[in-house]
């Protein structure tokens, strides 16, 4: 009796586990195939405002038309990442399936029309919904929903940034400060990895950069030493500088809500960003800011390619994606963190003297780190990007940075599980 019972238990198991691998092929395919597609439009989307430079001028209209379909056919999708969060946290409404098409619709239209904005939030969204999407048809049972989002975000993440491993961390990390959430640990592999496996099979590239400097075992230890201190400054600038950030960026929406109508929003902030470009004399700061149609324009590679420092770069990126988003263009907070990051560490790299395309790659992952509460994940990514030449000091960067931004990160969702200090 005893046996049959074991058997019966054994046979129960590699019936779950056959489910599940069927479950997150399926949900994998759905997810890289959307990625894929969201990354060509939004690359039709950019190479279109570099032909008709005329397009930034409709910016206004473009986050009105956005604003109000959310607002008419978009009702539970306004949360976005939070709103996943939420569902991971304690499992309710669910996630609207309508949440993918809207954002992929309103991120594009965001970087038609020159907002400045990233993709990471669309990516992360479209894959929360697609896994809420599988859950409400395939009935399962509640205590599943949550890994089955979280192995959405993943995948999402992943997939965009062309980064399965960070993505896998990523999802398991930023719910909760303090705290990761091993169970869904190998469902968000799987996940992350054959999403983004199926995204570069439809053809899909991702951005690439290079550190030119590497710490040599033949260094001196004053040298090591006096570059070491160097990247510990650097790291509480980041830090600093994300939670700055997160504030601005809460600050400014929680102002938008209390003055202005939700239909007005968008065209007061796509009227403050294109008088910011009158302003400031160029378009290098619209959109993912990762190309340019003037081949010595400021981009996230000419803080690695070049030697030139920008000591202004990332201030402006700072202003124009704090405005969009809070004005309520859709889009993504990271890819431009990535951008400030980059520019400040170069910016850092110019005042304390050290390599330009280190310190760039140091903010580039440490400033997301930071601003999001995932410091193992920017690790890995920075690892994923760059190798493991300066591995030491992405780690010290990314965990100082951690450290100094405090607990307000751009997730409104996220728990504190374990206080930093």
């Amino acid at each position: 009796m005893r046996e049959n019972s074991h058997q019966t238990s054994r046979s129960a198991y590699f019936a779950e586990v056959l489910k599940w691998i069927f479950l997150i092929a399926g949900l994998s395919l759905l997810i890289g195939s959307a990625v894929a597609l969201f990354l060509w439009s939004l690359n039709k989307a950019t190479t279109t405002r570099f032909e008709y430079p005329w397009l930034l001028y409709f910016l206004p209209l473009g986050g009105l038309v956005v604003v109000w379909i959310y607002r008419k056919y978009g009702a539970g999708s306004e949360g976005g990442n939070n709103l996943i969060m939420d569902q991971i946290h304690e499992p309710g409404g669910g996630v609207p399936v309508r949440m993918a098409p809207l954002v992929l619709f309103g991120t594009v239209v965001t970087h038609l029309f020159g907002g400045s904005a990233g993709r990471e939030g669309t990516a992360v969204q479209m894959g929360g919904s697609l896994a809420s999407f599988l859950v409400r048809h395939l009935r399962l049972a509640p205590t599943r929903i949550p890994t089955l989002l979280m192995a959405g975000m993943a995948g999402g993440f992943g997939a965009v940034f062309g980064t399965p491993l960070a993505g896998t961390v990523f999802a398991l990390e930023v719910l909760s400060i303090g705290q990761i959430h091993y169970r869904a640990l190998l469902p968000c592999f799987l996940t992350s990895v054959l999403s983004d496996i199926v995204c570069k099979t439809w053809g899909a590239h991702h951005d690439t950069f290079r550190i030119k400097f590497f710490v040599s075992h033949e260094l001196s230890i004053p040298t090591g030493i006096s570059l070491g201190l160097k990247v510990v400054l650097a790291a509480i600038a980041f830090g600093l500088c994300s939670r700055l950030f997160a504030s601005a960026v809460h600050a400014l929406k929680d102002l938008f809500a209390k003055y202005i109508p939700f239909l007005f929003r968008p065209i007061v902030g796509g009227l403050l960003v294109i008088g910011l470009v009158w302003v400031v004399g160029t378009r290098d700061y619209l959109g993912l800011s990762v190309s340019s149609p003037n081949p010595d324009g400021i981009t996230l590679g000419s803080f690695f390619s070049s030697n030139q420092i920008h000591y202004h770069s990332f201030f402006w990126k700072f202003v124009f994606t704090t405005i969009t988003l809070a004005a309520g263009f859709k889009g993504g907070e990271v890819t431009p963190l990535f951008f400030i990051g980059a520019a400040l560490g170069n910016a850092l790299a110019g005042i304390l003297g050290a390599p330009p395309d280190l310190f760039a790659a140091l903010g580039f992952v440490a400033v997301f780190g930071a601003a999001s509460n995932t410091p193992i994940a920017s690790m890995i990514m920075g690892l994923e990007l760059f190798g493991v030449n300066d591995g030491v000091f992405i780690a010290a960067a990314c965990i100082i940075a951690y450290c100094a931004s405090g607990h307000r990160g751009i997730y409104g969702a996220q728990k504190i599980t374990i206080p930093k200090h």
